[in-house]
Parts: C-alpha cells; structure tokens; sequence
C-alpha cells in the first residue's frame, strides 16, 4: 500500500516517522517550498519535531495535494482542522475515488460544523466504508522520543482497518481497531475542550484535588454525551469472552482512546489544549494565547462546535459549556469556574 500525508505539523511529522521507520516510501504534502527543501538537505523538519530525522530516499515531498492524492492508495489527513476544508476543496471533486482515507485530525471542521467523514460525503460523495480514523492518547513529541504509545484505528470495514493498523505497528508504537467510527472521533473533539479547561484550572491556580475531580467529572460528561448521541462502548467493566488468545478485549470506556486520551491530554505538558487554556487562566487574551502559543489548539473551535451540536442532542454539559462561554461569550474565567464548582460531585 502506498501512503500519502496531507499536514506537516506535528502530528504529520510523527506519522511520517512511524511509516518510514517501518520501511514505507510516502509521498508528503507540505505547503511551503521552503520548509520542503530544509526536509531534504537536514533530514528532519526543521518546524515540527526536528529531533525526528528521515532518510530522503523513503519521502517524495511536494507542495501539490493533488500530486500525494493521486500518487497514494491511502491518504492520511492530518491538517488541523481549522484548514482542512479549504485545502480539500480546493481539489477536483473525482479525486478521491477509490483511495482510503484516514483521519489524523482531532477536531470538527468548525465553518461545516462537521466530522471530517461527513464533509468527504457531502463534498465528495466519499463511502463510510472506505474511511477510517487514527488517534491516540498519542502526543507527536513522545512519538519522535520513540517511547512506548498506543494508536486506536476505528473503521467499519474491519480487515481493512486491520490491515492498515500493521503499517504503523512498531517497536515503540501499539495498534488497537475499533469500529466505533463516531464516538472516537466524538471522544477526541471533547478531551481536547475538557483539556483547556484543566488548562484554565490550572492557570487560575487550583490544585491537583480539584484538578483530578474536574477531570473524573469531565469524563462523566463525555460519557452523557456520547451515549445520548448514541455511541457504543460506553459501558465500564464489561468485556465480551475473548474469540482466541490473540485478541484484544473488546472495547468500553476505559480503552485508552476514550478515557486514556481524556487523562493525558488534560494532564500532559505536552497538550496544547491545556497549555492554552492555562494561558486563559493566567488572563490571556485568546488572540494573545494563540499567537504565543504559534500551534492550533484544537479545544478552541471545538468548544463552539461541540455547544452548537449539543443544542440537538441535548446533553448535560455544564464544563464543555463553560469552557465554550468563557472562549466566545467573554464569560470572565474565574466566574465560570465558581459555576463548575457548584455543578462537580
């Protein structure tokens, strides 16, 4: 199978480690000429995770989409999700046919207020079938430190999630399937708003006591969200008898992509999410923290699109709500926190 990556961030950057540490040749999309040409003479991305260095010889590196799309059975998006439409509108529409597609953005695409599947189906006609998605916990940093992770691969075409899961197996990386298509990605928009409001939690200076209650009430709130939408595997402690020794447990809540990718996230130095919203904390502005921080914070937009969505579902979500009222509505910080703390059990 032949990989191409459309995003050179920091998540790109550790999937185009992982693929090419197991022997791969991707082709590599990458905006700026520049950046592509430092990538060829120092071996690393001089922008991203520079400690990751790659063999020349294994990248086809070009600023044209179209090109990767075109020359990849399967195609690996992992733009934030902020600029993923306007890169993959601006392809032809046919493109896309017959290729897999995998997710590597955790976010919703904010101005469609959609999944990425669903805009590939509505833009593009994509088949359910022939999407997937990947995600953690997983931070890009620990990737290119080469210390032990864990990536879930969700798709509802089981052998070919299976298949495409053993391309990125390694000595310091795991693999996990799942068919769960919606709540992962559900899961991974949500940690990341739960995430800066630890962040903020932080930054306002609680403790580790209220720290650790704000999150275990975090994923209760998730876990509502999720199962009023009508996701699976939210149930705790159950595990179907396992088909042969080989397999893994069937999945519930506390599977790393659920509740792992909550805790390291909210927890982690390496989230941006919590770094952000610590900035929050500390009376940043939101357009101060973002132009410090020079990385998408993905809770952000998320937080809007997750309040919009839940008008429909109608979840109880007091700290999502919260976190979205303080970002957009202008709530001050530590007013919307007294709230949270009369709401946590």
């Amino acid at each position: 199978m032949k990989f191409g990556i459309l995003g050179s961030g920091s998540w790109g950057t550790a999937i185009a480690k992982i693929l090419t540490d197991n022997g791969q040749t991707i082709h590599w999309w990458n905006r700026s000429a520049k950046a592509i040409e430092q990538i060829q003479t120092r071996h690393h991305n001089p922008q991203y995770l520079s400690a990751a260095y790659f063999n020349p010889d294994q990248l086809i590196l070009t600023t044209d989409a179209s090109e990767v799309i075109k020359q990849a059975d399967c195609i690996i998006i992992a733009i934030p999700s902020a600029y993923a439409a306007a890169t993959l509108l601006s392809l032809e529409k046919g493109i896309l046919a017959g290729k897999k597609i995998v997710s590597a953005i955790k976010g919703i695409l904010p101005e469609q207020n959609l999944l990425l599947n669903e805009f590939l189906k509505n833009e593009f006609d994509f088949p359910l079938e022939d999407y997937f998605a990947v995600l953690g916990p997983c931070h890009a940093e620990e990737i290119a430190a080469e210390k032990l992770s864990y990536l879930t691969f969700s798709g509802v075409d089981e052998k070919a999630t299976t298949d495409i899961a053993a391309y990125f197996k390694t000595s310091y990386l795991n693999t996990v399937e799942n068919d769960d298509i919606y709540g992962v990605q559900f899961a991974a928009v949500l940690k990341n708003i739960y995430a800066v409001g630890a962040g903020m939690a932080h930054g306002l200076d609680y403790g580790d006591n209220f720290l650790s209650v704000l999150i275990a009430n975090s994923a209760d709130e998730m876990a509502g969200f999720l199962k009023k939408a009508g996701i699976k595997n939210i149930e705790v402690g159950h595990v179907d008898s396992l088909p042969s020794a080989n397999d893994h447990r069937s999945n519930n809540y506390a599977a790393s992509v659920y509740l792992g990718d909550l805790l390291v996230t909210c927890y982690s130095l390496f989230s941006r999410n919590r770094t952000f919203g610590n900035m929050i904390g500390k009376g940043y502005s939101v357009t101060a923290a973002q132009v410090e921080m020079r990385m998408v914070a993905e809770g952000y937009n998320a937080s809007k699109c997750m309040f919009l969505i839940n008008q429909t579902i109608k979840s109880d979500m007091p700290i999502a709500e919260t976190v979205y009222r303080i970002l957009w509505e202008h709530q001050p910080t530590r007013e919307g926190f007294r709230k949270i703390e009369a709401e946590l059990i």
